[in-house]
């Protein structure tokens, strides 16, 4: 008897939405915590670096606990955590005498149920039946600019109408959309997913050269998506000087939008063109966009800039996922453990990178303006990472591995 598998289907696409909301709804809030709470611009980055080293290390020991303890009991942890996280940065800082450890100890927590998230997403979406892998993977991950467009809108819109005081409220109630996939998760029918040890172990991936460049084109891959997504919404108002909510909207918003739009052009394609000339033209495109948006003298085109770079990263990260496991068919969980492991390790140093050269340039400069300066030095920064990554899709062999 054929198991039907499109609720499960469904909760892979609410997975990836539900992992951008836990990723870019903290960011809103920046300017808010940092007026409230006077934290710095390094510390405000460092919270993001929390994020990904946390999910880095949920990577690592996922590599040897997903598949022994079942993908059913990670989904549904996943999502407890991510719940029970948003709680705590609505609460924590506000209870507790340091503000700053509230928000990093409630970072920890979401980040925890988002990292186990994007370990499992990919491999059970990869498991499903399906002709076209590489389109039906990219179709599950177009659904997390769709969560980080949602988060970015709704979050404003309630904002504008509420008070930005009232920050701690919103990010409580966004728990209520992990609980409900939590729900879906208890039912669903879970792939049978195949180990590596099965063929080789880590041991075999790690002696292949493939796997090494393609675990540094996805630090790059990540980076350069997290960068410009994390700083957008404060580089539109602090280094643009453009309000709240229309730098949210044509900012941040408009990125994940153009991010969305990308993935689900590439989703319906059916693989027409091949996915490496599209990846070395879209790292191309993104070097463009963040060159745009630091040194365009007109702060519309300036976010013009932040929001076709949503565009140019769309397929860097499920690309590359796609374009290594076609030619590295047997890796299996670890394979997509290692892969986002090393994703991780890019948006934690993308992110990291822009805030402390921002730190660094505000404090140098003696003239006017000193962050919008600074802003625009660390978004400068951050152009080295697909710049890096076109060069190293140039090793990437074009034939499968035998």
């Amino acid at each position: 008897m054929s198991v039907n598998y499109k609720r499960t289907w469904k909760a892979c696409y609410w997975g990836a939405a539900i992992q951008a909301i836990s990723i870019n709804v903290v960011p809103l809030f920046f300017v808010t915590l940092q007026t409230q709470f006077a934290v710095s611009f390094e510390k405000i980055g460092r919270l993001v670096l929390i994020n990904f080293i946390t999910q880095l290390l949920v990577d690592f020991v996922s590599l040897y606990v997903v598949d022994r303890i079942g993908y059913r009991r990670c989904f549904i942890a996943a999502h407890l955590s991510m719940a029970v996280g948003f709680v705590l940065f609505g609460t924590l800082p506000l209870i507790m005498p340091d503000a700053y450890l509230g928000m990093v100890l409630a970072t920890v927590v979401y980040s925890i149920g988002s990292g186990m998230l994007e370990v499992i997403i990919s491999p059970m979406a990869d498991a499903l039946p399906s002709e076209k892998k590489a389109s039906a993977l990219t179709m599950v991950h177009a659904f997390y600019p769709l969560g980080q467009v949602a988060s970015i809108a709704v979050t404003t819109v309630v904002l504008g109408l509420i008070g930005r005081e009232y920050w701690w409220l919103v990010i409580i109630l966004w728990a209520v959309v992990p609980l409900s996939n939590l729900v879906r998760g208890l039912t669903l029918h879970y792939p049978t997913v195949e180990a590596a040890s099965d063929h080789g172990g880590i041991r075999g991936l790690f002696r292949s050269r493939v796997f090494w460049i393609a675990l540094f084109t996805m630090v790059c891959a990540g980076a350069a998506e997290q960068a410009m997504a994390q700083w957008a919404s404060v580089f539109a108002e602090q280094g643009l000087g453009i309000s709240k909510v229309l730098g949210d909207l044509l900012g941040p918003c408009l990125f994940a939008l153009f991010m969305g739009v990308g993935r689900f052009w590439y989703g319906r394609s059916e693989e027409r063109i091949p996915l490496r000339r599209l990846l070395l033209g879209f790292a191309a495109l993104s070097v463009v966009c963040y060159v745009l948006a630091v040194f365009s003298p007109w702060p519309m085109l300036a976010l013009l800039g932040c929001a076709f770079c949503g565009l140019s990263v769309s397929l860097m990260w499920p690309g590359t996922l796609s374009y290594t496991a076609a030619r590295m068919s047997h890796g299996g969980t670890a394979l997509f453990s290692c892969m986002a492991l090393a994703g991780d390790l890019g948006c934690s140093l993308g992110p990291w990178l822009t805030g402390l050269v921002s730190d660094l340039a505000q404090a140098g400069y003696t003239g006017e303006n000193a962050a919008q300066y600074g802003l625009k030095a660390g978004l400068l920064t951050a152009v080295i990472f697909p710049a890096g990554m076109f060069l190293l899709l140039l090793l990437f062999p074009k034939k499968k591995m035998k």
